[in-house]
């Protein structure tokens, strides 16, 4: 780390401008602090979030000012993050962004870029995804308690699929239940059995899930987000900030200690430092889990999506 000309500084070798404005102002934590953050979380955040499509939420002037989502390369993002050509749906080829070390997430702080929100697939194989995730996301007046309890129960249905799966805080309102599976099916598959398996809890439990985004018929019930899992989708990285008042940080938690946490917001850029050095025995056999989307987990859900009613 050293100073550089007009008040800018290197931090591993990246270049911070403007290191000492304030990107969280209730915390008071600068560029710099964030930088320093995504420099020791690197270690923890890469094995999940290298190599892939990123789409970043930029707060050039801080979380309390105007914030925007970004996906695409353009001349102001640093040569550290990874460019790569990516064919979209349209046709049309456009410059996608990656990051591969722990340098590409220091550039991504330069240029105020909170957020990171990852694909489910990785660049040298993007049409075969690698994870699957359920997006719990409540009605805003439902408590977290039952939001974990969601999670516990979808992890249980998972389960009786032979399935193992993870849980993520966001940092916002929710939990993600993550599955990691082999590079062997697309993402028409993986999209159908995860909206398929939604749409049978959704129908099983109508009182307390949906799986359809409307606002209107969310109420008092969790929306299972299943749209994460198609191409060009993103959810946010482990270990990723929240531009969100507070500071929190997306964190990966085991099932047993979930049943002991009650906000979604329980890691913060104030306390994440302790967790970091933990971070390898929480998820620990996630990369080590062989399983598969199955045809017969496909079937298994294709009853429900068939009929699939107003209240799912």
């Amino acid at each position: 780390m050293g100073k550089t000309e007009s008040g800018a500084m290197r931090l591993d070798g990246v270049r911070l401008t403007h290191a000492d404005r304030v990107m969280f102002p209730q915390q008071g934590a600068t560029k710099h602090a964030i930088a320093a953050y995504y420099m020791k979380a690197a270690t923890a955040m890469l094995p999940y979030a290298s190599r892939r499509p990123l789409t970043l939420v930029r707060c050039p002037q801080g979380q309390s000012e105007a914030c925007f989502y970004q996906k695409h390369a353009s001349p102001s993002v640093p040569d550290e993050i990874e460019r790569f050509t990516l064919r979209e749906r349209s046709g049309k080829a456009r410059e996608y962004m990656l990051v591969a070390n722990r340098r590409g997430l220091i550039a991504a702080a330069q240029i105020g870029a909170l957020e990171l929100h990852i694909w489910g697939s990785r660049s040298d194989r993007l049409e075969r995804p690698e994870r699957i995730v359920f997006d719990l996301d409540p009605d805003e007046h439902l408590s977290f308690i039952r939001v974990r309890k969601a999670a516990f129960e979808l992890k249980e249905i998972l389960e009786t699929a032979n399935l193992r799966s993870y849980a993520l805080l966001t940092g916002s309102k929710g939990i993600h239940v993550v599955v990691p599976i082999r590079r062997s099916r697309s993402w028409e598959d993986v999209k159908a059995f995860a909206k398929g398996l939604a749409t049978k809890l959704a129908v099983s439990a109508p009182e307390n899930y949906v799986a359809k985004a409307s606002k209107e018929i969310r109420v008092g019930r969790i929306y299972i987000d299943w749209l994460r899992n198609e191409r060009g989708a993103t959810a946010i990285a482990p270990y990723s900030l929240r531009a969100r008042s507070g500071a929190p940080v997306a964190a990966p938690v085991n099932w047993s200690e979930l049943n002991s946490l009650d906000v979604s917001t329980a890691f913060t850029l104030s306390n994440i430092s302790e967790r970091l050095v933990d971070a390898p025995s929480v998820w620990s056999d996630y990369f080590s889990v062989r399983q598969s989307i199955s045809n017969a987990h496909l079937e298994s859900v294709s009853d429900a999506e068939r009929s699939t009613g107003s209240s799912a």
